[in-house]
């Protein structure tokens, strides 16, 4: 069967082992009532530096108007806030409160343990698959590799 499986080429095998994962993780987050998306933004947030909604659109795989309804939640919810950016006043950035940093925190346990049921080839795969989105998005050439 895994000689089959290869002939599928790559783009069908990337799609399928994307559905599976996030079929996985979705399991992992319903019972926290939180989505892949927010999972996505609370994850990028945690770093602290604040990000503008198109950072966050872009992280979380979101159209604009999708993400900003989900903003919304998460400000009503108290885990996320919004600041005008220091350099230009006219851009919003968001930030996570305390709330907001815990609640990461919480699901990213949850995360973790999902991701390791992938195997002792994460690590591996995880480089691979970045440096294929690298090389998509013209970041790198095939060469450096």
């Amino acid at each position: 069967m895994r000689g089959r499986r290869s002939d599928r080429g790559l783009t069908y095998l990337v799609s399928q082992a994307e559905h599976r994962l996030s079929a996985r993780l979705r399991a992992a987050l319903e019972p926290e009532n939180c989505s892949i998306e927010e999972w996505r933004v609370l994850e990028l947030l945690s770093d602290g530096d604040g990000h503008t909604m198109s950072e966050l659109a872009e992280h979380a795989l979101l159209l604009a108007p999708t993400l900003t309804k989900l903003i919304d939640r998460l400000v009503s919810d108290n885990l996320v806030y919004r600041r005008a950016d220091a350099e230009d006043r006219r851009r919003v950035r968001a930030y996570l409160t305390p709330r907001g940093t815990a609640r990461f925190q919480s699901l990213r346990r949850l995360v973790t343990e999902c991701e390791a049921g992938v195997g002792d080839a994460r690590a591996e795969l995880t480089e691979l698959l970045a440096e294929l989105v690298d090389t998509l998005d013209g970041r790198r050439s095939v060469s450096q590799r």
